[in-house]
């Protein structure tokens, strides 16, 4: 792991979360992009409410 989580802007299909998560865990970016929707899908506006959240408080990187 990387040391600190920023979003990851230039890799981003979205807003750059699951890049970010992905280039901290040292990871596939598919895996977190899959966790999110399966969250999605599993707890609907919590989920989704967590990642724009995520998105506005996280640093730019």
């Amino acid at each position: 792991m990387n040391g600190h989580f920023a979003l990851d802007i230039e890799n981003a299909k979205l807003l750059g979360v699951c890049a970010g998560i992905s280039r901290w865990a040292d990871s596939d970016p598919s895996l977190p992009r899959l966790t999110v929707v399966l969250m999605a899908l599993a707890l609907g506006p919590v989920a989704i409410l967590a990642y724009l959240v995520t998105a506005l408080v996280a640093a730019k990187g």
